[in-house]
């Protein structure tokens, strides 16, 4: 398989790809799509009675939060967004991190936050990838969709964070790019104006933004996935929204300088 594109999805963007699609046929290496799930989790688990904790951009995953991943991410989300990319003549596949173990993970142990030891529940830390499934697929011509969930050596599944997913399989992989889709774009100095985008976020910028308060939560934990790959030989990491694949006018490339 050649040095693919690896795209990451956020669950705010699932409504608003009619854009995507087209983009994406324009994309020569082969692409590989990790969607995330977290907007519809929570809707259906309000549904359910039950208010997801989120910390630090990060959901725990109890019994109850396990089966709401798998019923919406591997469920709903993944094969919709299997029948649009098909309905558009991008013949694709649906996967998860479980199918031909993919994502090999253990169970995450306890964090300190703020002063608090907290149990994430079922979710997963991953231990090693196995691209072999992605790569048959690929190599048949078809646009593996995957779905942030992990398996381990009992067979007990997991919740697995979408960015820090699409991160492990640009580095598994050697991707081309790795692009981080958003509904907001790219990095925002002020959230509700867009045009305090940065082009270029270096480590300065991202210290800055945490001390400054700018830089926090989900789009924290995409900045240390971003790092991390380019360290690791990803070539470029962008993060951008669902209709700016291409020409990326209001898109932050990650630098590691």
């Amino acid at each position: 398989m050649r040095a693919p594109v690896v795209i990451k999805i956020g669950g705010g963007t699932l409504d608003h790809l009619d854009l995507f699609w087209g983009q994406l046929k324009l994309i020569k290496p082969p692409p590989i799509i990790i969607h995330g799930g977290g907007v519809q989790s929570s809707i259906l688990a309000n549904r359910l009675g039950h208010t997801p904790r989120v910390i630090d951009g990060r959901r725990v995953t109890g019994d109850l939060d396990l089966s709401i991943a798998e019923w919406t991410m591997r469920g709903a989300i993944n094969v919709s967004l299997v029948a649009e990319a098909n309905a558009r003549e991008l013949r694709a596949v649906g996967l998860s991190g479980v199918d031909g173990s993919i994502l090999n993970v253990r169970r995450r142990e306890p964090w300190l936050i703020d002063d608090e030891m907290v149990d994430f529940g079922w979710v997963g830390e991953i231990v090693s990838v196995d691209t072999t499934l992605i790569e048959i697929v690929s190599n048949a011509g078809f646009i593996p969709i995957i779905a942030p969930l992990g398996v381990d050596a009992s067979g007990q599944r997991y919740n697995v964070n979408a960015d820090t997913v699409a991160g492990a399989l640009a580095i598994a992989t050697q991707a081309k790019e790795l692009l981080l889709v958003t509904d907001t774009g790219g990095v925002l100095k002020d959230p509700v104006d867009p045009e305090s985008i940065l082009r270029t976020c270096t480590p300065i910028d991202e210290a800055a933004g945490i001390d400054q308060g700018w830089i926090t939560g989900g789009m924290l934990v995409k900045l240390k996935i971003a790092r991390e790959a380019l360290a690791s030989g990803v070539s470029s990491v962008w993060i951008l929204g669902a209709d700016d694949l291409l020409k990326r006018q209001n898109a932050t490339s990650v630098l590691t300088d």
